[in-house]
């Protein structure tokens, strides 16, 4: 399968590109700075310069894939605006991009209880773009799925989940949650899905079947 990645460099995303690349997949990482390209050649994606809080139209970096992921983020350095063009607008430009090119699969990174914003004003607008993008997904008619994680940690992967339809809010690590991506893809089960992700006590395969 050949996949698109928004946000390539992303911590998600570089924990992703192996272990697509192990299960066969051919990745096109798209990044806005040419500085990250040796790194994502190495972790096994071929970098496509693209700034997608610029560009209006990424369906040509986006390119003839099977899937496309939306991993990108402005980051907890950014301010509000960025929540907008980057969280919000990013995604949507990505859902108008895989219906130009014919892509029906797309999987988005969220977040849990984005639509409590809660928190200083910064989260909650960061919250509010991440709701809007889900939504815009949600409606847009692509076999989507949806994927929630709880409070990103940088600890080692433990391979133990809970996924499910509402979950009360918990940590996952990173690495974790690429591992979680890369099963969902081969999951035709979890289309039409939004789903809350934390550490849990089942197996990731197990998981993903179940959800």
């Amino acid at each position: 399968m050949k996949i698109a990645i928004a946000g390539a460099h992303g911590q998600i995303a570089m924990h992703l590109h192996p272990l697509l690349k192990e299960d066969g997949h051919t990745i096109r990482g798209l990044i806005r700075n040419p500085d990250h390209g040796n790194e994502l050649r190495e972790a096994g994606a071929e970098p496509v310069l693209c700034d997608i809080e610029k560009e209006e139209d990424i369906s040509e970096a986006v390119g003839n894939v099977d899937a496309v992921i939306f991993a990108a983020g402005a980051g907890p350095g950014s301010g509000k605006e960025r929540k907008w063009t980057v969280d919000r607008d990013g995604a949507i430009k990505l859902i108008e991009a895989a219906k130009k090119n014919g892509i029906k699969r797309y999987i988005m990174i969220s977040a849990m209880n984005v639509e409590e914003p809660m928190g200083n004003e910064v989260f909650q607008v960061y919250q509010k773009a991440k709701s809007e993008a889900d939504a815009a997904l949600r409606e847009s008619g692509l076999d989507y799925t949806i994927i929630r994680p709880g409070s990103l940690t940088n600890d080692s992967a433990r391979g133990k989940i809970n996924l499910d339809t509402s979950l009360e809010p918990a940590e996952i690590p990173r690495e974790d949650v690429a591992a979680v991506i890369a099963a969902v893809l081969k999951a035709d089960n979890t289309i039409g899905k939004q789903l809350d992700l934390t550490t849990g006590s089942i197996s990731i395969v197990k998981a993903v079947e179940r959800a």
